[in-house]
């Protein structure tokens, strides 16, 4: 994956570890945050029968998370923000959902995924029990979003991208971290 000192900034990290919060808090500042698409693919599907839910057909929902993933970083993208934009997981994610889930990754999967150009630093939210919770759209377990985030770490790494770890603070001081790291 082509990187450079973009704007353009992921925050990924396991199921159930504050990313959403923390988008909603760093929205707060200024910067230009961008929902995570499988929640919404997630409520998609479900609220029209379909059946690319990870619970249903891990594949379809792959292939569901990564068009929607590069239809959103192209629409970002074609914006031209000079400001910082804080993407609630990359596309990186996607492969290493597949990784996680044993599901063969297409090369033209991966090729698309080099093409996609990011700021060099990840910024990932490590699994934090007291705060993780299960609901309609997230019933992996606590152990399954444990291995999750080992995956997101590894394949970030793989590509050549600096993991930052964000402590576990409240959100406010989460995302004075992160804010912080990018001046």
């Amino acid at each position: 994956m082509k990187q450079d000192i973009s704007t353009r900034y992921i925050i990924t990290g396991g199921p159930g570890a504050g990313k959403t919060t923390l988008l909603e808090e760093l929205s707060r500042h200024e910067v230009i945050t961008v929902p995570e698409e499988g929640r919404r693919i997630i409520r998609q599907q479900i609220d029209s029968g379909g059946e690319g839910l990870p619970w249903l057909n891990k594949e379809r929902f792959a292939e569901l998370m990564f068009q929607e993933s590069v239809k959103t970083y192209l629409e970002i993208s074609k914006m031209g923000y000079t400001k910082a934009v804080f993407f609630d997981r990359g596309i990186l994610d996607t492969l290493g959902y597949m990784r996680l889930e044993n599901i063969p990754i297409p090369a033209i999967m991966e090729s698309k995924a080099r093409e996609m150009v990011y700021h060099n630093n990840v910024f990932i939210l490590p699994p934090w029990k007291e705060i993780y919770e299960n609901d309609p759209e997230r019933k992996q377990t606590f152990e399954q979003a444990v291995e999750t985030f080992e995956r997101m770490k590894e394949i970030y790494q793989e590509y050549g991208f600096t993991i930052i770890e964000v402590p576990k603070v409240s959100v406010e001081n989460r995302a004075s971290f992160i804010l912080d790291k990018i001046i």
